[in-house]
């Protein structure tokens, strides 16, 4: 089964336009819903639904100035699949991720918002999926969920998250769950299905541990 109807990353734009948003990521068959509302990037979402409805997400590294940060090397395209606006002209969209890229260049264009050139080859197995369920520790996955969740004073609806399928179970928690940025972009890097799951896992465990005024937190 391919992700988001692509079989091959040849499919793919080259050109791309990227959403840098730190603290942000979304992986592939995972969700992501957003809420637009800078006249830049409500610019990049009618472009997108005229066309492919791809867009970039990426977060920021340090550099560059306040206005236009160094981009991290590493993104993740996304498809819009769903859209509403709002009374007051913004734009609610729900991204679905379809496979994740290296930025060769950023591209010296006219449009308002950033356009990046997209490098897919290191992760063609984006596209189809990874399968290998056995090869997961569900079971310790969903220990330290449970103790994480604790800890945040958060809930989760525990049936349809130990009836999904691993893979969009995993990629989708990375994005909801409150980790910071450099966590998150670990996240997004990891290999393979198998190395994202022993991360959260590991990091869930790290987190939940810390004292609940630690300033160092992810939800600060």
């Amino acid at each position: 089964m391919t992700t988001g109807g692509y079989q091959h990353i040849d499919d793919l734009p080259q050109t791309l336009a990227v959403f840098p948003l730190d603290g942000a990521i979304v992986l592939p068959d995972g969700q992501l819903p957003l809420n637009i509302f800078e006249p830049r990037y409500l610019n990049m979402i009618d472009d997108a639904m005229a066309g492919d409805r791809l867009i970039g997400m990426v977060q920021t590294r340090a550099g560059g100035d306040r206005a236009r940060p160094d981009l991290a090397k590493v993104g993740c395209v996304g498809k819009i699949t769903s859209f509403s606006e709002t009374a007051d002209g913004r734009y609610l969209i729900t991204l679905t991720g379809v496979c994740r890229f290296k930025i060769v260049q950023e591209l010296a264009l006219p449009s308002p918002y950033r356009q990046v050139k997209a490098d897919y080859s290191e992760f063609a197995v984006d596209l189809v999926g990874e399968t290998a369920d056995d090869l997961l520790d569900r079971q310790g996955f969903f220990e330290a969920l449970e103790v994480f969740l604790h800890h945040y004073e958060l809930d989760l609806d525990w049936a349809s998250a130990k009836s999904a399928p691993t893979e969009p179970l995993i990629n989708s928690l990375a994005a909801a769950l409150p980790f910071a940025p450099t966590e998150r972009q670990a996240l997004l890097e990891a290999a393979s299905l198998s190395d994202r799951c022993a991360a959260m896992i590991a990091l869930m465990r790290i987190n939940a541990a810390r004292p609940a005024d630690d300033q160092s937190n992810p939800l600060q």
